[in-house]
This record gives structure tokens, C-alpha cells and sequence, in this order.
């Protein structure tokens, strides 16, 4: 029943794929090919023949709208499909074995017993029991493979052909193909070879060798297309990697317009207290004169008020001796109106209004950048061996609160500054002689702000302070003879997992964060300047400095991609190596000579973007700030670029 259920499945599978016509939607039936390679059958087509215009001598696929030209000899001369035939004969025959299952009672039709047939007879389509079936046969002489088995059986079906079975000719019937003629591209018998393909322009081949011929021109045409498939799956990555990187890049300029927004609201908030302050302050002062000057009168008008009443009372009460002694007293009071004058105010101080300006407009809100331009943001530093100076700025790295570190090469030692470039501390905190750095090169920041330098043959780990905590060495086996390394680039993924270059040893080592081996990956071209880094698309980038080449493989060791960076066709030197959040590669590329010097972009596939700056010094190794800025160690002084 499994066996029945397994073949229910693959025929329904088989007849809807592959043997039912796209037109009439049932099995195909005389199934032709067409030009592009799709199939029909012989009466669908004839019927889309028969609707369009009589002089037309093309048949246009209904699936893929592509055009054939019908042949002279009508439709019937178009190639018939014999696999399709063969598959339709099959699928049959599969669901004539899940009718065996339960096989009908057939009655013999020799003899007027009702005995159950079991065989049948082809000549005569008549079912017979086996005593009747041998007296059958005798009388009719049939031959033995006529006979077949009749149980459960609704229809014979002729024996499967051959499929190496060869065919006869069309136009000399007697005769079996045999050649091909690659001229004519038809099947030919010896006949046709003889009389019509003779001449010497006609090729003719037997028909083995022009099928191996043909299959070799099949498989050379499929491997073309395996490598447009590879191609075209570069490009599609290409274009995806350009989508996310459009959508970072829209994600990051929304926010950036955002914070704009919030900046100039907050000036604009500012503003508005300090006119706010001022408008009160103002309103105080003046409000306070106009208090005192009120004050003022009242205590004027108080007095005032007072002499007269004073005098009221002692012309009403008081003898005429007593007003006449105190007259000069009286009308020397009374003389005070002549000094009583009130203070008035400036009606204009009651006046205050606010009138806007246009303090915010387009142009000073920003403007949209739909190019990549970077620009010099910050430059420190100078050639010398002081503070803050330098005879090799080989590499950089930066701390999650924008502190930058520098390694020299030649002075052995590390500097580090703040965000703006301030010169903050030089050297590392030495306790014992492990601590202190011989050789240093790369150096790189974990996730947790730790830091990675790479020191000859070993790998030591500080804080942000530069205070010593522990060192590990990736190689310590011998490879391939050499029994000494000398590590040079160092990188972390977003996983905090450690890549190392080792250019004597020739290879990169892949570690977890306590030093352990992950993954070793022999590279023969590391080289003495080998800068690195790893993408977030765990793969690591390195620079071929002597051969000009800039090289990609994964996490396994497989190359994805090997270019060389150049500058108006003419291939440069890539000294330094990053990568952003998105994966998009960052190169400084050497072309000789001071300031001539250029930092290039390239996509995740190795595609060249653009150039991010020009007229650099000599630009090494690379990284980014937790801002997105670009810092570039040149040698004698590092720069900071920010994207416009």
C-alpha cells in the first residue's frame, strides 16, 4: 500500500509538471516542440494556426510569446517530443500497477463454464481461461509474446520501445538514420547522405558521434551558464549589499536631520528664553520706575493733604489773637503748592513688542548630499619624538568614548588623544618587562574597550588607561619550518573575535577573546606591511603592499576576491585597511610621492565606490570612530575625516 501511495504521488507530481499541455491543461497527446523549447499538442496548436491569418507563417508560444516559423509541410513538420511520450507511457503503466492492486474477476469468453480469465489474447481482444487460451492459440497460431497476462488489466499497452531503437527515414521509409548532417541539422540515411548531402559544404557525422559531439556543446553551453549564474549572483549580491547600504545610509541621514532639527529647535528654545528673560527684565525695571515715581507723589500729596487739614482744624477752632500770631507760620505752610510737583512718567516705557526674524531658513537648516564627500575634520600632530609627535604613525585605533591611540613603530610606543585630538598620555604602564612594548604594529579595540597590539610575537591586551593585563601568542607551533613569527595586522569582528596576520609564518590566525585558536588559514602572500581587517560579513581584508593587490577570503581561507586598487588606470600600492557597519571596504593606497595619496571605497564584492579623500601624505592604517568619522594614520601627523 506504501508502494501504491508512493506511486499515486509521483505520477500526480509527474502529470501536473511535466505531461499535462499548458493549453489544453490534459495529457499532451502527438506533444511538439517549439523554437523556445516548449511543448504543446499537435491539435492545440492546429487550433491556434486556425485563428490567426492563413498568410502568417509563424506560430507565437502562448508561454513565452517567442516566435517559430511553421515549416512547409504544415505543423506536422515541427519536432515531436518522444521523451515527453516515453514519460506519458510510464506514468501510465505506474497507475496501471496501482490498479493491480485490486484486480477485477474477468470471465472467460471460450467456454460457457464462467471460469475466471487469466490471459488474453491480442489478435482478438477476447479473455480466456487456460484451457481455452492453448486451444485459441493453436487455432489461430499466434506466437507466444502476444499473450499476456489479463488480470486486473483494462487496456494492453504495446511493449515500451526501445530507447535506442533506431528510426527510419521520412522520406525513405525502408531505410534506418544513421548520419547527421550538422549543415542541414537533420537526421539522414544512407540514401539521403548519398543523393542530397554528398556535397563537400555539408558535414555529416555518424549519429554516436554527433550525439557526443552535441552533448559536449550542451555541457559547454551549460557550464556558460553556471558562470552567468556565479555572475549574476556577484551582481545580485552586489546589488543587495548597494540596497542595505542605501537604506543605512537613508537611516542614518533621517537621524542626522532629526538631530539637526532638535539642534537648531534647542537654539531656537535658547533664543527664545533669553528674549523672555530679557522682556521680563525689562518689564521689572521699567514697572519698579513707575512704583517709585508713584511712591513719590503719593508721599508729596500725603504732606500736602496734611498741611490743609492741619490749617482747617486752626481757622475752625482757634481765638482771632491766635490766628493772627500764628499767620506767618499758616501762610508759610500754605506756600507749599508752590514746590509741590508731581513727576510724570515717558508714556514710550509702557511700550514693548516682540518682533520675529527669520532665523531659521532651508539653507540653514543643511542640504541634502546625494555624493559621498568626506573633508578634513581634524589633523594633529607632527614629525618629531616628543609629546604628541611622530616618526611612524602606523595604525589607529579608537575607544568608545572617541579616545584615539596611535601606535609609532620606529619610537616604539603609543600615544593617546582625545576626540578632538588633544594630546592626552604617551607610553603604556609598565610594571614588569612583559608589559613594555619592543615591536609594536597593529592595534585594534574590543567591544569592551580593550586594547589589542600586536608586539613582535605576541598579542598584549591593555585598558583604556594602556594599563598591562595579559598577552597571548597565536602561533605557537611551528609552520612549515619556521619556528619564529611576526605579527603584524590585528582586527575584531562585531563578535569580538580576533584575526591576526602573522608575515612570517604566512598566515592568519583566528582567536577567541582569552586567546584560544579558532582557525588557522595559510596565506602565502602575507608580507611584512600586511594591514587587516574583518568585515562584518566575516571576512577578512588584508593588503598585498609589494603586489599591489587588496585580498578577501572568509573565515575558511576561501578567496572571494583579489583587485588591484589604482588611480587612473595606473595600479597603486593599498597600505591600510576597515570596514564600516555595513561592510563596505576602506582603503589607503599609495602612489609615491607626498601628498598625492588617496583613500578608496569599495563595496562588499570588491567593487570600486569611489574615493573618499586626495592629496594625502602617506595614508596607513585606518579605523572609525563610534560617531562614523574616518581617522588615518599619515606617518607624521593623523587626520580625522568627516562625511559630509
Amino acid at each position: 500500500m506504501a508502494e501504491a501511495a508512493l506511486h499515486t504521488e509521483t505520477t500526480c507530481k509527474i502529470r501536473h509538471v511535466h505531461i499535462e499541455c499548458p493549453i489544453c491543461l490534459s495529457r499532451f497527446t502527438d506533444p511538439k516542440i517549439l523554437d523556445c523549447l516548449h511543448n504543446f499538442c499537435f491539435n492545440c496548436l492546429q487550433e491556434l494556426t486556425d485563428k490567426q491569418d492563413p498568410k502568417t507563417d509563424i506560430i507565437i508560444c502562448p508561454m513565452c510569446k517567442k516566435e517559430t516559423s511553421i515549416p512547409d509541410g504544415g505543423l506536422s513538420g515541427l519536432l515531436s517530443c518522444f521523451f515527453l511520450s516515453s514519460l506519458i507511457d510510464d506514468v501510465i503503466n505506474l497507475e496501471g500497477q496501482k490498479e493491480d492492486i485490486n484486480p477485477p474477476v474477468l470471465a472467460c469468453e471460450g467456454c460457457d463454464e464462467g471460469l475466471e480469465a487469466v490471459s488474453r489474447c491480442v489478435d482478438c481482444d477476447a479473455n480466456y481461461c487456460k484451457t481455452c487460451l492453448e486451444n485459441h492459440a493453436r487455432l489461430k497460431a499466434i506466437s507466444h509474446h502476444q499473450i499476456v497476462n489479463a488480470v486486473g488489466s483494462s487496456h494492453v499497452r504495446p511493449k515500451d520501445k526501445d530507447k535506442t531503437e533506431t528510426q527510419k527515414c521520412r522520406k525513405h521509409t525502408d531505410q534506418e538514420l544513421c548520419f547527421y548532417c550538422d549543415t542541414c541539422e537533420l537526421l539522414v540515411c544512407l540514401k539521403c547522405a548519398v543523393f542530397d548531402h554528398r556535397a563537400s559544404n555539408h558535414n555529416l557525422s555518424e549519429i554516436n558521434d554527433s550525439i557526443r559531439s552535441y552533448r559536449r556543446a550542451v555541457d559547454e553551453a551549460l557550464q556558460k551558464f553556471d558562470e552567468c549564474r556565479e555572475q549574476f549572483q556577484k551582481v545580485d549580491d552586489s546589488i543587495k549589499h548597494s540596497q542595505q547600504s542605501l537604506q543605512l545610509m537613508v537611516d542614518q541621514a533621517l537621524r542626522d536631520i532629526v538631530a539637526k532639527e532638535e539642534e537648531e529647535i534647542t537654539k531656537i528654545r535658547n533664543a527664545s528664553r533669553h528674549l523672555q528673560d530679557r522682556v521680563t527684565q525689562i518689564g521689572q525695571e521699567r514697572g519698579e520706575g513707575f512704583v517709585s515715581i508713584q511712591r513719590s507723589n503719593h508721599d508729596k500729596m500725603s504732606r500736602a493733604e496734611q498741611i490743609v487739614a492741619s490749617v482747617n482744624d486752626l481757622m475752625q477752632h482757634a481765638g482771632i489773637f491766635e490766628l493772627l500770631d500764628l499767620k506767618p507760620k499758616v501762610m508759610h505752610n500754605l506756600d507749599f503748592h508752590k514746590e509741590l510737583q508731581f513727576q510724570t512718567v515717558q508714556h514710550s516705557k509702557s511700550f514693548i513688542r516682540f518682533k520675529g526674524h527669520d532665523i531659521v531658513t532651508d539653507a540653514d537648516l543643511g542640504e541634502i548630499l546625494e555624493e559621498e564627500k568626506w573633508e578634513v575634520k581634524t589633523e594633529f600632530g607632527k614629525c618629531g619624538g616628543g609629546d604628541g609627535e611622530f616618526i611612524d604613525a602606523r595604525d589607529v585605533a579608537c575607544f568608545s568614548n572617541g579616545d584615539i591611540v596611535v601606535t609609532d613603530a620606529v619610537m616604539q610606543k603609543l600615544s593617546t588623544f582625545t576626540s578632538k585630538g588633544s594630546y592626552k598620555s604617551t607610553g603604556v604602564q609598565s610594571r614588569t618587562e612583559d608589559d613594555k612594548l619592543k615591536q609594536p604594529f597593529g592595534v585594534t579595540v574590543t567591544s569592551d574597550d580593550l586594547l589589542l597590539v600586536t608586539d613582535g610575537q605576541n598579542v598584549k591586551v591593555y585598558d583604556r588607561e594602556l594599563r598591562y593585563i595579559r598577552q597571548f601568542r597565536p602561533s605557537q607551533n611551528q609552520v612549515e619550518g619556521k619556528s619564529e613569527s611576526l605579527l603584524r595586522g590585528i582586527a575584531v569582528d562585531n563578535k569580538d573575535r580576533i584575526a591576526v596576520a602573522d608575515c612570517k609564518r604566512k598566515l592568519i590566525s583566528l582567536h577567541t577573546m582569552d586567546g584560544s585558536i579558532i582557525s588557522t588559514i595559510h596565506r602565502g602572500d602575507i608580507r611584512s606591511y600586511c594591514q587587516l581587517s574583518v568585515s562584518s560579513k566575516e571576512r577578512l581584508i588584508f593588503t598585498r603592499y609589494d603586489k599591489m593587490k587588496l585580498v578577501c577570503v572568509d573565515f575558511m581561507g576561501n578567496e572571494v576576491f583579489n583587485i588591484r586598487p589604482s588611480i587612473d588606470g595606473k595600479p597603486v600600492n593599498p597600505n591600510g585597511v576597515c570596514c564600516d557597519d555595513a561592510g563596505d571596504i576602506y582603503v589607503s593606497v599609495y602612489c609615491g610621492g607626498w601628498g598625492t595619496n588617496e583613500i578608496h571605497h569599495y563595496d562588499a564584492s570588491g567593487e570600486h565606490i569611489g574615493c573618499v579623500a586626495r592629496g594625502l601624505d602617506r595614508p596607513l592604517g585606518m579605523t572609525f570612530t563610534p560617531t562614523g568619522d574616518l581617522i588615518v594614520a599619515e606617518t607624521y601627523s593623523v587626520k580625522i575625516l568627516h562625511r559630509l
